[in-house]
């Protein structure tokens, strides 16, 4: 990264912190092949400290104090996979199951904004575990098979990849005056949690796999069930869509009260909304915030949105009360392609309350 650019944030935010997004955005962590970037993040943890355990599905770090506190982040990234003689096809619909062949066809509206966001895009081949290179290519052309009901994608240079090689969108972090830009659902808060070691967090982070076809929960309550008890201190945290960049900026960080699971635990919940009012950042509920479009939405006569799914309610709902907690999310724009923008001072918020939540009030970050 040029130095100017580094230089153009560094009183906003860490410059250790801006090159650890750089650095972990290059590393491919395509949803269902996040081995290569599990070895990535153990390094990192591990050389600032942490105590590392890797599971199936999930990588812990943990400080001295483990049951203190707990954060949540998933790491993998929208790409694609090989999945036949030159046949690629979106990596979230083959990890989840969701195909035609198998009864549980896409949501049709869904795949055809997919189909619109990576026009031309650049990608490469990686082999899953270690991350060596398999070549390069570049997205010639999208669209829906109409007989088994999949996204399929035509790549440029790829042909001699075998079925099962991941193929990661090509991208790098490059930074405004006002904004982080990239694909930065989740590799943005899983840093952030990496640098927390650096301060000297003492709690647990879970870093967890395939969130975007929405088994990343499975991972985290299997951890769970091994070695804790019940808990209400679980934060997850995560990027947040908004539909432009000037509304993104109208907040500085998004919390909930719940998604379209379950309903999050009150008492974390407040004690996040009451660190947020003391330091002054202002704070959006996003179950509310579309509750009110839903109002006008439906008065036009046009469908409602969902208040989302997360992997906080997914694991409350399908724990039994063994795991309770809440969210904190960067609201951006852009959301899930290679251009979605987090306002820096909102990554700058983000990064206070987590350290005073973790109590690392009078750490220089």
């Amino acid at each position: 990264m040029p130095n100017n650019q580094v230089s153009s944030v560094v009183n906003s935010l860490p410059e250790a912190l801006v090159n650890l997004i750089a650095q972990l955005i290059r590393s491919p962590s395509v949803v269902g092949a996040e081995h290569s970037f599990f070895r990535v993040l153990q390094r990192e943890l591990e050389e600032r400290g942490a105590k590392v355990t890797w599971y199936q599905g999930i990588l812990v770090a943990q400080g001295n104090d483990p049951e203190s506190l707990f954060f949540s982040a998933h790491i993998d990234r929208h790409g694609l996979i090989c999945t036949g003689p030159n046949e690629f096809q979106y990596a979230a619909f083959v990890s989840g199951n969701r195909s035609g062949l198998l009864g549980n066809s896409v949501d049709e509206e869904l795949m055809r904004k997919i189909v619109k966001r990576f026009p031309d895009q650049n990608v490469y081949a990686y082999e899953p575990w270690s991350g060596a290179y398999r070549g390069a290519g570049k997205v010639k052309h999208s669209y829906i098979c109409p007989k088994r009901k999949n996204l399929i994608f035509e790549l440029e240079n790829l042909q001699h990849l075998v079925a099962g090689t991941p193929i990661a969108f090509a991208d790098k972090l490059s930074i405004t005056d006002d904004a982080l830009i990239g694909q930065l659902d989740n590799v943005l808060t899983a840093a952030v949690l990496v640098y927390m070691f650096e301060l000297g967090f003492q709690g647990t982070a879970f870093f967890t796999a395939e969130e975007e076809c929405g088994n990343s929960w499975q991972y985290l309550l299997e951890w769970f069930l091994r070695f804790g008890g019940q808990t209400n201190q679980l934060v997850v945290v995560d990027t947040s869509p908004f539909p432009d960049f000037e509304t993104a900026e109208k907040q500085d960080l998004v919390l909930r009260n719940c998604d379209a699971n379950a309903n999050f635990n009150q008492e974390l919940t407040e004690k996040l909304t009451q660190i947020c009012e003391k330091h002054n950042y202002s704070v959006t509920f996003k179950d509310e915030y579309t509750q009110k479009i839903n109002v006008d939405r439906l008065a036009q006569g046009l469908d409602a949105f969902s208040i989302g799914s997360t992997e906080m309610g997914r694991i409350i709902n399908g724990s039994n009360g063994i795991v309770d907690g809440t969210t904190l999310q960067i609201p951006t724009s852009g959301y899930h392609t290679m251009s979605e923008s987090a306002p820096i001072k909102s990554v700058a918020a983000f990064l206070d309350i987590i350290i005073n939540l973790a109590k690392l009030e009078n750490r220089n970050a």
